[in-house]
């Protein structure tokens, strides 16, 4: 894989961006780290804290993030032990790898879509009759996770065990790379950080199409929509995970040295 010194700006929370900013670097292209989100602490830790104390009442523990995964990880072992014979269940590749790190290896994941929809479509979650299952999440996630599980007969709990914010920086880095022609793509993986970075620039008075000719990297439809709405083009469809970013960012770099595009 080889991304030709493409310019990529990832804006993943800090704490999920290193990996991938790496990988970027390491197969020749030149990352810039650009938080649209930042991480804060529960919501309501007394709230986490008592839901964490009887964390054996339920059979399944389902996270939906890395940072869900270490966050809840450190809570749980600031507190006690972790259970024994949980089932384990995550939505996407990174958040597998997060809970590898903490030594759990036998994980129910989708493998192609990484979203809510392919998890519940998996089929040892088609029956959760009398079983209660806990979701890790960050505030107000979306409720299709939840919704799914309780239409399969689970009783669901959400242990919320941190915030998300828009960074108080501006957009001043990203206007004055796209005013020197020195941004080539975006990695944008939420529709919350879509809507934070039109913030960014509505504060600066500009609009999203200042950012172009810049190509903005999404893992999921649904983002795509959200950035397309927003304004901005073009916006690529990844398949999931890093492996899913960096495979069409090097398809990218490909196409743009094919066509002889400076940069």
């Amino acid at each position: 894989m080889n991304l030709h010194g493409l310019r990529v700006v990832v804006t993943r929370p800090l704490e999920q961006s290193s990996r991938l900013a790496a990988a970027i670097d390491a197969a020749g292209g030149q990352a810039s780290v650009f938080p649209l989100i930042e991480i804060g602490p529960p919501p309501d830790p007394v709230a986490l804290e008592a839901l964490i104390d009887r964390l054996d009442d339920f059979q399944w523990a389902v996270f939906s993030s890395p940072t869900a995964v270490d966050r809840a990880m450190a809570c749980i072992r600031a507190r006690r032990t972790l259970p024994s014979g949980w089932s384990i269940a995550a939505i996407g590749e990174g958040t597998q790898r997060a809970l590898a790190r903490h030594g759990f290896t036998e994980v129910l994941a989708p493998t192609e879509r990484f979203d809510s929809e392919a998890l519940l479509a998996l089929p040892p979650l088609a029956d959760l009759h009398g079983r209660q299952a806990v979701i890790f999440r960050g505030q107000e996630g979306r409720a299709v996770l939840a919704d799914g599980l309780r239409a399969r007969g689970a009783r669901v709990e959400y242990a919320e065990c941190y915030t998300r914010h828009a960074p108080a920086t501006d957009a001043v880095m990203l206007l004055e790379q796209a005013r020197r022609g020195r941004l080539d793509a975006l990695v944008v993986t939420s529709s919350e950080a879509v809507r934070n970075l039109c913030a960014m620039l509505a504060r600066a008075a500009a609009k999203p199409s200042v950012l172009a000719p810049a190509t903005l990297f999404v893992p999921h439809p649904r983002i795509a929509e959200a950035a397309r709405s927003a304004g901005f083009d073009p916006v690529v469809v990844t398949d999931g995970g890093d492996s899913g970013v960096l495979a069409a960012l090097a398809a990218f770099a490909l196409s743009q040295a094919s066509s002889g595009a400076p940069r």
